[in-house]
């Protein structure tokens, strides 16, 4: 896809969710974006594995354009993932293929894991997760001991859970945000 035929598809889908991102122009938008064109492959990458990015809002701090995975469920490409590659090695070695790991992926696709505020801010725009569940980037305190958040709604709440960063299951993969 070119970055054309990417601005076409962000800008059809601005339009089409703008509960999402009240008060922010796509004249802005678009311009951000062609300011920083490096942003396009990691737009492309959340595309291509099925996050449907939209943005959410502005940072009025900087300026920034919030991006986020705005798929109803977490985005399928991005399943069956530990948390960090620490607990992806530990099941390789049980001889246990997870898809990847979410703090790599996130990494190599130039985005951040969302933390706890900005996921309970995602759903403020809409019910994300609601068969699925989302790792979110966990604090050092937790990840220091072997832990991992993750996150889902049910009951028209958000739930925030640990587990191990090993584990993985087919419904939990990462959403990400991107800032440009």
């Amino acid at each position: 896809m070119k970055n054309d035929e990417l601005l076409n598809m962000l800008e059809t889908r601005f339009y089409a969710h703008s509960e999402r991102h009240k008060g922010v122009e796509w004249a802005y938008v678009r311009a951000r974006l062609e300011q920083r064109p490096d942003k396009f492959r990691s737009l492309l990458e959340m595309e291509k594995t099925g996050g449907e990015p939209d943005v959410i809002g502005r940072d009025d701090a900087t300026g920034e354009i919030l991006f986020a995975d705005c798929a109803p469920e977490t985005p399928l490409e991005r399943r069956n993932t530990c948390y960090d590659h620490a607990g992806e090695q530990k099941r390789k070695k049980q001889g246990i293929e997870p898809t990847g790991n979410a703090q790599g992926m996130a990494d190599d696709m130039g985005i951040e894991l969302m933390d706890e505020a900005q996921y309970n801010a995602l759903q403020q725009l809409g019910e994300f997760d609601l068969k699925t569940s989302s790792w979110i980037k966990t604090p050092e305190e937790i990840h220091r001991l072997g832990g991992a958040l993750f996150a889902n709604r049910h009951y028209g709440r958000v739930f925030v859970y640990y587990n191990t960063t090993q584990a993985f299951y087919g419904a939990r993969g990462f959403r990400g945000l991107l800032r440009v």
